[in-house]
């Protein structure tokens, strides 16, 4: 009896393709179930915040970043701000001390980079200012005035990291933001909130995130190109989360165009890669010993490939199929062409749940319908950055500047 091999072959790919297609849409169907945070939070907030802001020459925005920091609605004497002003060249020290902050200018060594600039700062202030949490802003941050409160309540709770809610705040500057600002919308819902509802931990995000002040006495920073990534794998093999809070409001600005943005996604990039191949065998090590879901789901997000890789592959091998079935039309390979496309399909809806699930605006849906090309172009980083020679350091990413 004379076997197929295209079909042998196709199942093979298929049953491949299964595993990192189904572990994508377990958090989406987590994401299903709304955050249930009380509309009212306490009224006599009781945690003590340290707010800790890097900036590398931010002159233009720190001091009103500053200033809006001391008018949210949270008790004064219960928060102080720090800025760590890194290797500037221009008056962000001056500006930030304007604007009311404590500010500690770092000069010496190499400028390596927020993470290397935050470790510093710890060093000189967590023991110094009895604080109860300390949160993490960008320069051009503008918060949400309940923002302290919120995390105050999810303290309160036993959360130990709680990421707030990022949105961009400028997609009306360009394709570009608005392509970011849609995507951030997709992302904090499927994959944020989807991993708090399943008992895993959502990302690090870098910027609007709140840390008991233990944690980091305990685990310090994060390190190497993508240190909040880094942090994250630490505190998951040390048996700690990150929970999502969508209520914790921070606005940001995306990078204006592809220019911009190419040399912070490849910073990225090297630096998972790198992170990854330090943490990865131990977290599966500890997370089958203790049967941890969130420690297994660290490790397996750094396996399988990424949404943009996985459909290039799937939308490849569906092309290839309908060429073969045209060309060696004897062969049939109907059935597995419909098996492909229902993959491919699947991964079209996929950004479209996250939409839906946020009420977005349609704005939102016809500027993912661009997403293709995005798709491309990180695909193609990711592949020079991971396995390309080039050196790869740090560089302050240009942002809109909407203050």
């Amino acid at each position: 009896m004379w076997v197929n091999p295209f079909s042998i072959i196709s199942e093979i790919l298929l049953l491949i393709l299964l595993f990192p297609l189904g572990y994508l849409l377990l958090p989406a169907i987590g994401a299903i179930r709304s955050a249930s945070t009380p509309k009212a939070y306490r009224h006599s907030p009781l945690t003590r915040f340290m707010i800790v802001i890097p900036a590398h020459n931010e002159a233009s925005v720190i001091r009103a970043t500053v200033e809006k920091l001391q008018a949210i609605d949270y008790p004064i004497d219960l928060y102080s701000i720090y800025i760590v002003a890194d290797h500037c060249s221009d008056d962000t020290a001056e500006a930030a001390r304007q604007g009311g902050a404590v500010v500690y200018e770092r000069n010496e060594g190499p400028r390596s980079g927020k993470g290397d600039a935050l470790y510093w700062l710890f060093q000189r202030i967590l023991e110094k200012d009895e604080c109860d949490a300390v949160v993490i802003f960008d320069a051009d941050t503008r918060v949400d005035p309940l923002f302290l409160r919120v995390m105050d309540w999810r303290l309160a709770q036993g959360d130990q990291v709680i990421q707030g809610q990022h949105i961009i705040d400028n997609p009306d500057q360009g394709w570009f933001p608005a392509l970011t600002w849609a995507m951030f919308l997709i992302d904090n819902r499927l994959q944020n909130l989807g991993r708090t509802n399943l008992g895993w931990s959502a990302k690090n995000m870098g910027d609007s995130i709140c840390f008991s002040v233990d944690v980091l006495r305990q685990m310090g920073w994060g390190e190497g190109l993508a240190e909040d990534y880094h942090l994250r794998l630490k505190l998951l093999l040390n048996g700690i989360r990150i929970v999502y809070e969508p209520a914790a409001i921070g606005y940001g600005e995306a990078p204006l165009n592809w220019a911009h943005a190419r040399a912070q996604r490849e910073r990225w990039l090297r630096g998972t890669r790198d992170a990854s191949q330090q943490f990865i065998k131990h977290l599966i090590f500890k997370g089958m010993k203790r049967r941890n879901l969130a420690m297994l789901d660290g490790a397996l997000q750094a396996i399988f490939p990424s949404y943009s890789t996985l459909s290039i592959l799937s939308l490849i091998v569906l092309v290839v199929h309908v060429q073969i079935n045209y060309l060696i039309k004897p062969i049939f390979l109907w059935p597995h062409i419909s098996a492909w496309a229902v993959v491919v399909g699947t991964l079209v809806i996929y950004p479209m749940i996250g939409l839906a699930l946020e009420r977005a605006p349609l704005k939102a849906y016809l500027v993912i319908l661009s997403g293709p090309y995005y798709i491309l172009w990180r695909t193609w980083l990711a592949f020079i950055s991971r396995f390309g020679g080039r050196q790869i350091t740090w560089i302050r990413t240009e942002h809109g500047q909407s203050q």
